[in-house]
């Protein structure tokens, strides 16, 4: 991340007055001007379809500010923020909006649903402001291959690939980025990051949180379209690349495609699609799905998938890849556990052992305690051969002193100094689309998971002769951890 300012450039927000700008967006740019990365001259213009003042606009801000940054509300920041800030009700259409911009290059943010893409981009396209603009959009990149398709072709009718960057906020999260600094930065790992010594990966994006207001949305989407296609595909890519020949965002993207190319289509045999009930979380009760606002009380939309991918490839040619993501799990955590293959030999299995042997994990925990720990096997202290898991833990707040910055400053930080590297390009898209078809043209039956459990227990079967890990505590990778026995 090159901590310098960008050229001069405006940055448009359309849909300012929604959740996303308010929570994550504003707060973002703030926090880059608290930082010195915004550039020495350019506006923040709100684009919504509230009859606002440029005050009111700055109300708002300051509100999305305190409330969600990661570094409070400083008065002197935001006073020299809000001079930025500027607002164009949608009512007075994109004409006004572009007599308000300058003549230098913008940034334009479509913090609005999916559907609003198209015409929006039209939009830009007649009233000349697409000519000097570089486009950021939100998933869901379409709906399906076909959407994914179209929409890719309506957004190339007005800007060239160079000029779009379809932002997933996962890419922007740190311990994602450091996977690549640590594969290709420690040659230890490295040479082990194989079929001859991996038995297993999962990537795992479990949440606490049910689908809140978001019902009508949700029943549109479902885990699989939600997460599945864009986060974990993702994670997958990064995890199971190879080397890049220079670290140059072409060059990533490549290597990242060729991993999706590499993935069979999924199997939806190899799919468990799993809905939650009423359950507790955190001693609490709380609801089905069926019975969230806005969701159909027959509805057989997903709040959980799992499934099993191969990848041809002769790195990873026999090892299975475990992804699962679900809502109302019985708690937030993201990571990648990395299964090493066990000792061809065992020494130590003693009736002295209180714990079974188990092989070497590696765990990156994306969120919310970002971090990598190995766990291995030691001996206890004593006359006796007694072994005992335990882990090395590297913990970002513990080494860095500081909590790493939010995702969408990263990813916007990026967008103003041009680079594509963590942004998802046109192929990738539609290659993730290509490898969920299956199953959405075939979903299969969803079995319900009571809320504050890990889900289904038919997903046991999807891990074979191996199986899932536990989610809760990094010491304990290896034990297994299903909806009907959840670890300690």
């Amino acid at each position: 991340m090159a901590l310098c300012r960008t050229d001069p450039q405006d940055i448009v927000v359309v849909g300012a007055s929604g959740d996303l700008s308010a929570r994550k967006l504003i707060p973002a740019l703030y926090n880059l001007e608290a930082e010195n990365l915004l550039p020495e001259r350019g506006r923040i213009i709100g684009y919504a379809t509230e009859q606002w003042s440029a005050d009111d606009f700055r109300g708002h801000a300051r509100e999305g500010v305190a409330a969600h940054s990661r570094t409070g509300l400083d008065d002197a920041v935001f006073e020299r923020f809000e001079k930025r800030l500027d607002y164009v009700s949608t009512t007075d259409g994109m004409d006004a909006l572009a007599a308000r911009l300058g003549e230098d290059e913008c940034v334009v943010y479509l913090a609005v649903p999916a559907s609003a893409f198209v015409s929006l981009v039209g939009d830009l396209d007649r009233s000349g402001i697409a000519r000097r603009a570089v486009l950021i959009i939100e998933k869901p990149f379409g709906h399906d291959l076909e959407s994914a398709r179209a929409l890719n072709d309506a957004l190339h009718r007005v800007l060239p690939e160079e000029r779009i960057f379809r932002i997933d906020h996962y890419m922007g999260k740190e311990t994602v980025q450091n996977l690549l600094v640590f594969r290709f930065g420690n040659a230890v790992f490295e040479r082990v990051w194989n079929r001859d010594c991996i038995t297993q990966v999962e990537i795992a994006v479990a949440e606490s949180l049910g689908v809140e207001q978001r019902g009508a949305f949700y029943e549109e989407t479902g885990a699989i379209r939600d997460i599945v296609q864009n986060h974990l595909f993702q994670v997958l890519a990064i995890t199971a690349m190879e080397p890049p020949v220079t670290f140059d965002a072409e060059a990533l993207r490549n290597e990242k495609v060729k991993v999706l190319d590499a993935c069979h289509p999924v199997d939806p045999a190899k799919v468990v699609r799993g809905q939650y009930t009423a359950g507790v979380i955190d001693g609490q009760q709380v609801r089905g799905y069926r019975e969230e606002p806005g969701v159909s009380p027959g509805s057989t939309t997903e709040t959980y998938a799992a499934l099993r991918l191969d990848i041809d490839s002769w790195r990873w040619a026999g090892v299975p890849f475990l992804l699962r993501t679900g809502k109302r799990l019985q708690a937030r955590e993201s990571r990648v556990t990395i299964a090493f293959k066990d000792v061809p030999f065992h020494l130590f299995t003693g009736a002295s052992n209180e714990h079974p042997i188990h092989s070497n994990h590696l765990v990156i925990r994306v969120q919310p305690d970002e971090g990598i720990a190995f766990t291995f096997v030691a001996k206890q202290p004593g006359p006796e051969v007694r072994t005992q898991r335990v882990r090395m833990d590297f913990a970002y707040g513990n080494s860095f002193k500081t909590s790493p910055p939010e995702a969408y400053e990263r990813l916007l930080h990026d967008v103003l100094h041009r680079d594509h590297t963590l942004f998802i390009r046109e192929d990738e898209v539609e290659r993730g689309w290509a490898l969920v078809e299956p199953v959405l043209r075939n979903p299969g039956p969803v079995y319900p998971y009571p809320a504050g459990s890990w889900g289904p227990p038919e997903a046991e079967a999807l891990a074979g002769s191996a199986h899932w890990h536990s989610l809760v505590d990094p010491g304990e990778a290896g034990v297994t951890a299903t909806s009907e026995s959840p670890p300690r």
